[in-house]
C-alpha cells in the first residue's frame, strides 16, 4: 500500500501467505452452498431460465476466489506505543485501532484447516462491541507471542472504567 493512501504509513505485519487456502476453502465451500441453494427452483420447476440464479452464484464465486490472494495480503496490523492497529480490505478499507488499555480478552482461536496449515486466529475483545478484531492466519507461534505481548501491555496500561 503507497504511503500517500495510508491513513496509518509504517511498517505492517501481514498475515501468513498460507492463510489464502483457509479463505479460499472457506469462499468455495459457502458459495457452493449457495449455489445449491439457488438451484433448487429449477431442479423443482424444470424451467430454463431459472438456471440464470446458479449461473450468477457461480461467476460470483469465481470472481471471489480470483481476488482471494489479493485480500489477504491486504489483510495486516502494527503494533503502536499506545494501541494494535489492524486493517483489511480492498475496495472497503477497515483500520481499527484497539488501545491497549481497553482490551479485556485475547483469545486464539484455530479451525481444522487452520491446524492443518500451522495457522491460528488472534481475537481482541474490548467493552466497544464495534472494535472487536481478529487478526486471522498468524503461524501459532507469532500469535502465541503477540497475545503475550498484548497481555503484558493490556496489563501496564489498563484504563479506568
Amino acid at each position: 500500500m503507497s504511503a500517500r493512501l495510508d491513513p496509518a504509513p509504517g511498517d505492517w505485519k501481514r498475515v501468513a501467505p498460507r492463510y489464502v487456502w483457509v479463505d479460499l476453502v472457506g469462499t468455495i465451500v459457502g458459495w457452493v452452498v449457495i449455489t445449491v441453494a439457488v438451484s433448487l427452483p429449477w431442479w423443482v420447476s424444470h424451467q430454463a431460465w431459472m438456471l440464470v440464479f446458479p449461473a450468477a452464484a457461480f461467476v460470483i464465486l469465481v470472481l471471489l476466489a480470483a481476488f482471494t490472494p489479493r485480500r489477504v495480503r491486504s489483510i495486516g496490523y502494527r503494533l503502536r506505543d499506545d494501541d494494535l492497529l489492524f486493517r483489511r480490505g480492498l475496495m472497503f478499507q477497515r483500520f481499527v485501532a484497539v488501545p491497549y488499555g481497553r482490551m479485556q480478552l485475547v483469545d486464539i482461536n484455530r479451525g481444522p484447516l487452520d491446524r492443518a496449515l500451522g495457522l491460528a486466529g488472534l481475537r481482541l475483545v474490548t467493552a466497544a462491541a464495534a472494535s472487536n478484531v481478529t487478526v486471522p492466519g498468524l503461524p501459532m507461534a507469532d500469535a502465541e507471542e503477540l497475545r503475550d505481548r498484548l497481555v503484558e501491555l493490556a496489563e501496564t496500561r489498563r484504563a479506568g472504567l
